[in-house]
């Protein structure tokens, strides 16, 4: 039964993860070992560490992306570890991203993809017989498996057989306990913030005789003889379960003692329990995250510290091969787990929660406690924005800004972030890349609410978004704002001329003059980005971020920007894409120049690495349209007569189950097929290549 609460809960524990995650990271083994982690910073009670913007973490990687296996795959039934593993080769940038590459038999992750690549199938590929058990029983089994707890409230059962056909992708023996045990404990923690209850849920999905059932009760049994004293116990699970006796890089069984340790010595509170984990050393943020997902759901969102949410601010960001789905919504993203948990339990889904939930566009309501949306303030001298329920335009939420005492002429921006680039952040992990959920011809809209407390003028706002590149603002009218009054402010994103956008709000102005300052808040409901884009990629305006060339994610190959044009060179199959994940149906232009090689390629609708379609240049004198389900299989060819190191314009347009290519005007190809609805677009090469890539358009139809 679906708890009446559930949406709440589902967006505790996902914040909570990745709080427990954030905090974590920093002091990740192998130079941070126990005792430096407690001879640096002793007790820790906040962040060690302050981001520009958090980047990306397998942590949150995994169980993000591998979910998706619900959607491609298991839509309407249980899913198997096959549909996970198609989860795997089909999100994941080959060698980078995603999880650890540390080699194969070395990384458990790099293992199994290594396994699925090369044909061995799940769940063969995370197999004791196939990798032996030390491979197979490190951690990587219960860090991925988060949200299949989430989407299986108050089934614990049901949550641990999810958990452990999406681990037995890559993991095996106590490898898979450890999934099951954290997917059965997220599941009961729905139904009681009772620790002991929620933990006891987790080992009643699991062997009693089992390694991991074994250093759990050891834990539990320490904690009743010394219960105010974590620290003993972690000395204790050095003496009796450390690392010299699971080996291996990272083993799930002295991490299993650590995480049950943080949950019975936090005794139910979010916060103590993510610093326990983190001050008890080995894999700090795998089990900060874990023992954050199941105290985030017990507590809820009161349970979890402001000085821990704050810097959080409702967003993440991911490293898959899908630089839009890279950019997370925290609240989007909970309703969008919480609409799957009614699918799953085959209950009637609230149709408030369908309708305030878009996967295509940028819709934030601010209706769930607490939440910001990534909104941001550009000068925190002048503004402070946070969540109220004072006043809604809609519903009962809404984003309060309040305003300090601003003269005439000073200004502050208040915006959403839809992209990134390696400046906006303090380090590379896991090498995130990023494609815009914010283009030219596009509409923004929101409400607003003036309620001015002082000053001899009213305030004002101006529309903008920012370029990236050139950090250009293009800033619209400026409007007067109304006293206690809602008024609706839309405009079009104008065309950004090849640049890349990166903010999206508006302008607050003064009007003041100096005395009296101008005091007092503004309040912002239904925050929308809609609507059919129509924009340029101008590569004289790009950049190389994360190795890849902005906006696009590239897989194999060696990319670069010359002379205004984006440079493949590879010596195997290789792609590039971006663009808005769930676009249906656009026209992609591009110039290419073919410099060596027989296939030169244009993808549309690519929903990964293992699925679209690929149309373009295919041999001599020939022309094809390939579709790539988990391989690539030819619809269609012509014969057309093309040279290297000539230009041609392609032209692709998807439009319904329609796709038409032309080829410097010329119509040269067109089939029908329906296999895949939406997607990116991109480039493509089925074999070694070399080639030139410029001016690039995009209308949506």
């Amino acid at each position: 039964m679906i708890p009446s609460n559930y949406l709440e809960k589902v967006y505790a524990g996902y914040l909570g993860m990745n709080i427990g995650i954030r905090l974590g990271a920093p002091v990740e083994p192998t130079i941070w070992t126990y005792e430096r982690i407690k001879n640096t910073y002793g007790e820790i009670t906040d962040y060690v560490k302050e981001f520009k913007n958090f980047a990306a973490d397998d942590d949150a990687n995994g169980p993000y992306y591998f979910l998706r296996a619900l959607y491609d795959d298991a839509v309407d039934r249980d899913i198997t570890p096959n549909d996970v593993a198609r989860a795997w080769l089909n999100y994941a940038r080959e060698g980078i991203g995603m999880f650890w590459w540390g080699g194969y038999g070395v990384s458990t992750e790099h293992t199994a993809y290594i396994n699925l690549k090369k044909g061995i199938p799940a769940p063969q590929s995370g197999s004791i017989e196939q990798n032996g058990l030390i491979i197979a029983e490190q951690i990587g089994g219960q860090i991925f498996i988060d949200t299949w707890g989430l989407v299986n409230p108050c089934n614990p059962k049901k949550a641990a057989d999810f958990g452990e056909a999406a681990a037995r992708v890559s993991h095996d023996g106590e490898g898979v306990l450890g999934a099951r045990f954290f997917c059965a404990a997220i599941s009961k923690a729905f139904e009681t913030p009772d620790i002991c209850e929620i933990i006891e849920a987790g080992l009643g999905q699991i062997p009693a005789d089992s390694l991991y059932a074994r250093v759990s009760r050891a834990v539990l049994e320490f904690h009743a003889q010394q219960p105010d004293d974590f620290r003993a116990c972690r000395d204790m699970l050095e003496r009796d379960w450390g690392y010299d006796k699971y080996t291996g890089v990272c083993h799930i069984i002295p991490n299993a003692g650590v995480c049950v340790l943080a949950m019975i010595y936090g005794q139910g509170d979010f916060n103590r329990t993510v610093e326990i984990a983190t001050m008890c050393g080995w894999d700090t943020d795998c089990n900060a995250g874990n023992v954050g997902t199941v105290l985030g759901v017990a507590c809820g969102l009161e349970g979890i510290a402001d000085k821990y949410r704050k810097p959080i601010n409702d967003s993440i960001v991911m490293s898959g091969i899908s630089g839009y789905l890279n950019i997370l919504d925290i609240p989007t993203y909970a309703k969008e787990l919480t609409i799957l948990g009614y699918r799953l339990a085959k209950e009637p889904c609230p149709q408030e929660l369908v309708d305030s939930f878009t996967e295509r566009d940028i819709y934030f309501d601010f209706e769930l406690p607490g939440s910001t949306h990534n909104i941001r303030v550009s000068d925190p001298f002048f503004c402070q924005a946070r969540h109220s329920t004072e006043r809604a335009f809609r519903g009962t939420g809404s984003l309060e800004v309040v305003f300090d005492r601003m003269t005439r002429g000073e200004k502050s921006k208040i915006f959403y972030k839809p992209f990134y680039t390696r400046a906006d952040f303090s380090d590379e992990r896991y090498s995130p890349t990023f494609a815009p959920r914010a283009y030219s011809g596009q509409k923004v809209s929101m409400n607003i609410y003036l309620d001015q407390w002082g000053g001899n003028e009213t305030m004002g706002i101006a529309p903008y978004v920012r370029l990236h590149n050139s950090m250009k603002e293009l800033v619209q009218g400026y409007i007067k704002l109304v006293h206690q009054e809602w008024i609706e402010v839309e405009f079009v994103i104008p065309d950004s001329e090849g640049e890349l956008i990166d903010e999206v709000g508006i302008v607050l102005e003064s009007y003041s003059t100096r005395k009296p300052k101008s005091l007092g808040r503004i309040f912002i409901d239904e925050f929308r980005i809609s609507g059919k884009a129509d924009y340029t990629i101008d590569f004289h305006k790009q950049s190389v971020d994360f190795g890849c060339v902005t906006p696009f994610a590239h897989n194999n190959g060696a990319w670069s920007l010359t002379d205004g044009s984006m440079y493949l060179m590879t010596a195997e199959p290789s792609e590039a894409y971006t663009g808005n994940y769930f676009a249906t149906d656009y026209t992609v232009t591009l110039d290419l120049n073919p410099q060596i090689g027989d296939s030169h390629l244009v993808a549309i609708r690519a929903q990964g690495a293992m699925r679209g379609y690929h149309a373009g240049f295919d041999g001599k004198d020939q022309v094809s349209l390939y579709l790539n389900d988990f391989g690539y299989t030819k619809l269609t060819g012509v014969s057309y007569p093309w040279q290297l190191g000539q230009n041609y314009e392609f032209k692709v347009t998807v439009q319904g189950q329609v796709i038409t290519l032309f080829i410097n005007g010329e119509p040269i190809l067109q089939h029908t097929d329906g296999t895949f609805g939406y997607g990116m677009y991109g480039v493509s090469t089925l074999g070694a290549a070399r080639a030139y890539y410029s001016n690039i358009r995009v209308t949506e139809l």
